[in-house]
């Protein structure tokens, strides 16, 4: 038995990212329906925002499906609140301390994974007593890691620290890259961008579009004098690179951000002046399909790749 499956009692090891603006109740539901784990995204959402996607959630599946929670989010004790009141089974917490509430969440009888993008945290993750680790690799979408680790270069590194259950994040959107990842000693993998790609999620649908249509080169982490975010060339992302080149100062680059720019973009549509978060792995993206038509594409193409590489 696989030991993901196993943990969080879904068919296959594919956990969807919880990323703001992109991950609400319909792509979750779906994702699990699927056979997956879906994870609503709740650092976009206020906490009664939150306490509805995961209603409407459970009125849509009857499989696990869990919530991830940025540890920095300011209002994170009233989402904490609301997970444990709705009997929320799984969440998934990143952007912080895992020592902060894993016990807490736990001692409520909910599962815990957080999310790293290297080997520090990893041993903290350790201490905490999270139940999962998922290591996040350079490609990934969204905030990342100072480190700039690659995935191939993260996972190897953690299984050898750790013996948890260990999810591979960070340019995994196909049954070759799963594959890929468990080689190098994941029990599972997290997949973001392929999954914003889809007719479930609650990206834009220009934002999709840009997605699909997205370049090898297209990406680029920048912002990293505050959190280090991997971005979608365009306008925006374009004033933020000549602030960086310029050397500003970290009160102006945080006063040009502003607030609401990932909202204005994944969102609202705004290709220009939004905030477009997406990984590497869209250069290889070119079609928005259902999250069905994901899943099982990747379980397919898993099971082939599998095969191919007996016959060496």
């Amino acid at each position: 038995m696989n030991k993901i499956c196993e943990l969080f009692g879904i068919e296959y090891p594919i956990i969807q990212g919880g990323m703001i603006w992109c991950s609400g109740w319909e792509l979750a539901a779906a994702v699990s329906n699927a056979g997956g784990l879906g994870l609503i995204g709740a650092g976009s959402m206020h906490p009664e925002v939150l306490r509805l996607h995961i209603q409407k959630t459970k009125a849509s599946t009857k499989h696990p499906f869990g919530v991830n929670i940025p540890l920095l989010y300011p209002q994170i004790e009233d989402h904490i609140q609301i997970i444990i009141e709705e009997k929320v089974p799984i969440v998934f917490t990143s952007a912080g301390n895992p020592n902060k509430y894993t016990s807490y969440l736990k001692k409520h009888g909910i599962k815990v994974a957080h999310v790293i993008a290297n080997t520090k945290f990893a041993l903290k993750c350790v201490e905490a007593g999270v139940d999962a680790i998922v290591a996040e690799g350079f490609e990934a979408g969204g905030h990342n890691g100072f480190e700039e680790t690659t995935t191939m270069t993260l996972v190897p590194l953690i299984r050898k620290m750790v013996d948890l259950p260990l999810i591979a994040a960070g340019g995994i959107g196909c049954g070759k890259s799963m594959l890929a990842a468990m080689a190098l000693g994941a029990d599972g993998v997290q997949v973001g961008s392929r999954f914003v790609a889809s007719a479930e999620s609650s990206a834009h649908q220009a934002f999709k579009q840009k997605v699909i249509e997205a370049k090898e080169g297209d990406t680029e982490l920048i912002l990293k004098k505050i959190v280090p975010v991997r971005l979608l060339k365009n306008d925006f992302y374009q004033e933020m690179k000549t602030l960086e080149n310029e050397r500003a100062g970290i009160s102006i680059i945080v006063e040009h951000l502003g607030k609401g720019r990932a909202k204005k973009g994944m969102f609202e549509g705004n290709m220009t002046e939004g905030e477009l978060e997406i990984g590497q792995i869209s250069a290889n993206i070119d079609s928005v399909l259902t999250v069905d038509e994901i899943v099982k594409s990747m379980v397919k193409q898993y099971r082939e790749q599998l095969k191919r590489m007996h016959q060496f």
